[in-house]
């Protein structure tokens, strides 16, 4: 049954993959016949920058290697540059309907079809290129809490987030050097990783020896981290002695509780029914069985799904997710703001503080457009209400 639904749901995304290509090659087709050599050059070009994302994926999970990483980064930026090309065609199509009505438009001779086509491919080069120095350029975001409960020792915390990493093929030693950098200059108290460290087969981690500057980050409460989906993607049970190997404490429907009274409860990801585990991850009521609430709590939770569940169950001041990227590329953004309560940012319901990262790295084209990546201070004051 799982492979059934496996194929028809790695069909429907090839169709849509190779149908919105397909658009966008006939549209090119039209511009490029300048000549029969333009012609040729753009019809090999164009299948041969198509077929890289699936070739790179494929070969990603089969045998990771330095030309298989090139192969999919190609593939990748590609997802950003189709996206474009489409809208673009689309509003060329909207302009076309108009003129059909209003003729404002010149004849299309093949010379302005091809000048029109040069056009769109630097148009589209300039968003993507835009996209890329964004998503490599992260912000420190910092948010300061008041929390009305009781501590030991300090009142003052200084806890940092991060999520969605994606170590991988495409976030390499680089972006984690740049994670750590921003970990050491700001000097926490604790540090969080929500989810998706690694971007789903951990071969190309393993083989490019990413994680060993993560493990040398050195806070006074520590650093701990959950899966997310793309832990699970990879194979939980591949991706769980990797993370463990680098020194990353890896909270699966896990709580502890951190010296000065602060209480962590760490959620297993929704996708851990991929594992076919029949008791599925532990509600939130369950994890929070012999939880003090009159010390704080800080649920660490990656995909933020049903929010009100840490309302209802209270005691829960501080709820940290990530996973939706904002929807990385705009205009998916709002698809991730009608899909979540909250996509991006803070909320606050009850006494509950909600925070959503847009994420650190990214998931395939290493572009952001709508977002920012973004690292996460949370000033932390604590003040005990009985006193």
């Amino acid at each position: 049954m799982r492979a059934t639904s496996f194929f028809i749901f790695f069909g429907t995304v090839l169709l849509i993959y190779f149908s919105i290509n397909f658009l966008i090659y006939s549209r090119g087709l039209q511009a490029f016949s300048l000549s029969p050599m333009w012609r040729k050059g753009y019809i090999t070009v164009f299948w041969l920058i198509v077929s890289c994302f699936i070739i790179g994926e494929i070969l990603e999970h089969t045998h990771s290697s330095l030309t298989s990483e090139w192969i999919y980064r190609i593939g990748a930026f590609w997802l950003a540059f189709m996206l474009y090309f489409a809208l673009t065609i689309l509003l060329f199509d909207v302009i076309r309907l108009f003129n059909y009505f209003f003729h404002f438009l010149p004849e299309m001779t093949q010379t302005i079809k091809f000048r029109i086509g040069l056009f769109t491919v630097a148009f589209v080069s300039l968003i993507v290129l835009a996209g890329h120095i964004n998503a490599l350029n992260t912000r420190v975001r910092e948010i300061s809490l008041n929390i009305h409960k009781k501590i030991r020792g300090n009142p003052e915390m200084k806890v940092l987030m991060a999520s969605d990493i994606h170590l991988g093929a495409l976030i390499g030693e680089n972006r984690e050097k740049r994670l750590v950098d921003i970990i050491n200059n700001q000097k926490p108290d604790l540090v969080l990783l929500c989810g998706d460290l690694v971007d789903g087969d951990v071969a190309s981690a393993l083989r490019k020896n990413l994680g060993r500057h993560i493990q040398e980050i050195k806070t006074p409460m520590g650093v701990y981290a959950i899966p997310g989906n793309h832990e699970y993607i990879g194979g939980i049970q591949k991706t769980l002695p990797y993370l463990e190997s680098i020194n990353i404490n890896v909270l699966r429907d896990t709580t502890l509780v951190l010296p000065n009274g602060v209480q962590l409860v760490g959620r297993d990801d929704r996708d851990n029914r991929r594992t076919g585990d029949a008791d599925g991850r532990k509600s939130l009521k369950e994890l929070m069985v012999g939880i003090d609430k009159s010390f704080p709590v800080i649920v660490m939770n990656h995909q933020p799904f049903n929010l009100d569940e840490a309302v209802t169950e209270g005691g829960v001041d501080l709820h940290l997710s990530g996973h939706t990227h904002h929807g990385q590329l705009w205009p998916f953004n709002y698809i991730t703001k009608a899909v979540y309560e909250l996509s991006w940012g803070s909320l606050k319901k009850g006494d509950t503080n909600f925070y959503v990262s847009s994420g650190f790295g990214s998931w395939g084209p290493p572009v952001r457009l709508g977002n920012t990546p973004e690292v996460v201070i949370f000033n932390l004051k604590f003040d005990d209400p009985s006193l």
